[in-house]
């Protein structure tokens, strides 16, 4: 077993174990175990961001495509950490965790599939628009979780449903519509200028800005749904129940265009995943 390896085995073992002790933590309601979770997360994301480091600075960006599903995972955690300094919110672990863990050990089903990012997209591309795309959609992960509780918890008050442990440490529904909020907020524009900044580039590499790769139609229709969820949050006053429903489905359909879309079909934006 080399360095890399055994990196990865720890990181995926850290993962795990982070996700167990917040799942249990959340069930008992034990805060001591949610603490140990996010130190858990901490280690194993320590890690993680080395490992991320020292292939970037060895490979003249020439890297497989397993390494841009960890960024997405690193993205997802640094993300969850941010909101968590912020407005220490335990709970959006339950996703982060679960989620960064998956998709890092999905990402090794495509590290010996390598995928050289073009030199003129290296540098500052690659945070102008890979990194915002990423942080984007590490903020709708979180309004994603969000969300199902929300609907979840509605539902059981509205119906006058007896509450489970794990219903009862949950905070108030407010705090799940205020994660929605952020996320929106935040996201939309990160994911505009992802966007923005690949539209640039096309037309500086290819000659064009837009092509027929399903990417790229995806990518808009993405853009064009975060777009109405932002105007009826800031301007229709949308909150609760809508909201909620509005980024789960906004989240699946950008499941599908960062993953789904380079697993299954063809497409020039592969080695982006």
């Amino acid at each position: 077993m080399n360095l890399s390896e055994l990196f990865s085995l720890l990181i995926i073992v850290l993962y795990a174990l982070g996700t167990l002790l917040i799942i249990a933590g959340t069930v008992l309601r034990k805060d001591q175990l949610k603490k140990l979770s996010n130190w858990s997360a901490v280690a194993g994301f320590a890690l993680h961001s080395g490992m991320l480091l020292f292939a970037m600075m060895g490979s003249d960006f020439d890297l497989s495509k397993g390494y841009y599903i960890q960024f997405l995972s690193w993205s997802l955690l640094f993300i969850y950490f941010f909101l968590w300094w912020r407005m220490r919110l335990s709970f959006l672990g339950l996703t982060a965790s679960p989620l960064a863990m998956l998709l890092f050990i999905g990402s090794f089903t495509l590290t010996t599939v390598q995928g050289k990012l073009p030199e003129e997209w290296t540098g500052m591309f690659f945070g102008l628009h890979i990194g915002t795309l990423f942080l984007s959609f590490g903020l709708l992960a979180m309004a994603f979780g969000a969300g199902l509780i929300f609907i979840r918890l509605e539902r059981k008050i509205k119906t006058k449903e007896q509450l489970t442990d794990f219903d009862k440490d949950m905070p108030a529904l407010a705090t799940f519509d205020r994660v929605n909020h952020v996320a929106v907020m935040a996201g939309f524009p990160l994911y505009t200028i992802g966007m923005a900044s690949g539209f640039i580039w096309a037309r500086l590499a290819w000659g064009r800005l837009l092509s027929a790769d399903p990417k790229e139609i995806v990518s808009i229709f993405v853009w064009f749904v975060f777009a109405w969820l932002f105007h009826q949050r800031l301007a229709a006053g949308w909150r609760g129940r809508k909201a909620a429903k509005a980024v789960i489905w906004l989240f699946a359909i950008s499941v599908f265009s960062l993953i789904g879309i380079n697993v299954f079909m063809p497409t020039h934006h592969s080695f982006i995943q």
